[in-house]
């Protein structure tokens, strides 16, 4: 039997983080939750050739999503990890800015937990088929 995927969660909203980590583990995936982008960086920086996916919220106080997001496609120790921002923002010119930064997917809030669910799984699995 293979491995759960790890996916880290970084959001400033307990109740979000709660919710999601509650459908992922639903589809046996392992959560690791972050309530900034500096405790993100940080579990990135330890977890990396562990980590799957990091579904990333843009807003948060401090250090924006999208700096982690560079961070993460910036950096040759793990850039392979897939990116998705997980937002409120669903203006086309926040998409945009995201895909231009590297983002890997894109999931505005509110979302439903079975179709977060589905959309990770998805991105796990090509990830999985890429290498």
């Amino acid at each position: 039997m293979s491995k759960k995927p790890v996916v880290v969660v970084v959001d400033d909203e307990p109740d979000i983080l709660k919710l999601t980590k509650k459908f992922l583990d639903l589809g046996e995936i392992e959560t690791i939750t972050c309530v900034n982008a500096k405790e993100a960086i940080k579990t990135i920086e330890e977890k990396y050739n562990k980590i799957s996916l990091v579904l990333l919220d843009i807003m948060m106080p401090g250090q924006s999503g999208y700096s982690v997001l560079e961070e993460v496609k910036n950096n040759d120790r793990y850039n392979h990890i897939k990116v998705v921002l997980f937002t409120v923002k669903s203006f086309n010119e926040d998409i945009q800015k995201g895909k231009r930064l590297g983002a890997d997917g894109y999931i505005t809030k509110p979302f439903s937990g079975k179709e977060l669910l589905k959309y990770i799984q998805n991105m796990l699995t090509e990830k999985e088929e890429t290498n």
